[in-house]
């Protein structure tokens, strides 16, 4: 058994429920082959580098899975024939990746939640009227010691 890890685009017109059905079958189709599913992650609604069939926009999901070669090669093969993916890419994880997947998921779980999103008023930047921004120095300063100077006629 080989670990792979397969990343493909569905449709965009697909809701959400529709992508974890999709996503769901083809896991299935994976464990008919002899193989195991070790992740689904549904990456969501992405724009396109180039138009697909005259489509901008896809949904992304990346799968890692345990199988054969012959079970690989038979996936794509339903891949290509399935009119719901516009594109797919599947690629053999060696241990470095399977490595430094390990490590970065270790570090996900031991990350800071994320910040809150920034709200107006509330810290951090300066307000629009610039009552609260220190005074004198940098540019300012220099503007106002160039307008007390005498103008010099040459």
């Amino acid at each position: 058994m080989n670990d792979y890890e397969i990343t493909y685009i569905l449709r965009p017109n697909f809701e959400e429920a529709d992508v974890e059905t999709r996503a769901t079958a083809i896991g299935e189709t994976i464990k008919g082959l002899g193989g195991e599913v070790v992740a689904i992650e549904k990456l969501g609604k992405k724009r396109l580098a180039y138009e697909i069939n005259d489509l901008r926009e896809g949904n992304y999901v990346a799968m890692q899975y345990r199988s054969s070669g012959e079970a690989s090669q038979e996936l794509e093969r339903l891949m290509k024939l399935n009119e719901d993916v516009l594109r797919h890419l599947t690629i053999a994880l060696d241990k470095t990746a399977l490595a430094h997947m390990v490590i970065l998921a270790q570090q996900a779980a031991m990350a800071p939640p994320p910040l809150p999103p920034y709200e107006r008023g509330q810290g951090g930047g300066y307000d629009r009227d610039r009552s609260d921004r220190p005074q004198g120095g940098g540019y300012d300063r220099d503007r106002s010691e160039r307008s007390q100077a005498p103008y010099e006629r040459t």
